[in-house]
């Protein structure tokens, strides 16, 4: 599988998706303009990956904000590394966040409770 790396910008998250390195990883802002246009490339790169996905499946996040519609995409990515996780494969989300951002803690609580996969809460200071 084809790596596939996105530059950030003040509105894109920065997103590498390495299957060979096992690097899997968000970070940034999420608030696309047009976020079906931005996300379907890495929805797409997710969807090959769940049908032969590596032992292990790391993904790291680090946002610093997303809107709603980003929630959503981010969700989507979630629920196929539940997929990979219910088929027998060892999944870990990690959720890299400001120590006092209380926001971003919730939005990792509340994904975490809806995949139900192995979660790592990862405080960092600015």
């Amino acid at each position: 599988m084809k790596k596939l790396v996105i530059e950030p910008t003040n509105e894109t998250p920065k997103v590498v998706l390495d299957r060979e390195k096992n690097l899997f990883e968000f970070s940034g802002n999420s608030l696309p303009e047009d976020v079906i246009n931005f996300y379907s490339p890495i929805l797409s790169w997710f969807d090959e990956y769940t049908k032969s996905p590596n032992d292990e499946t790391k993904i790291e996040l680090y946002f610093e904000y997303y809107n709603t519609s980003s929630s959503k995409m981010i969700l989507k990515i979630l629920e196929m590394c539940r997929d990979i996780y219910r088929n027998g494969y060892k999944v870990e989300i990690q959720w890299h966040f400001i120590e006092d951002d209380d926001d971003m803690i919730e939005a990792g609580e509340d994904f975490s409770h809806s995949i139900k996969v192995p979660f790592k809460f990862i405080p960092h200071s600015k």
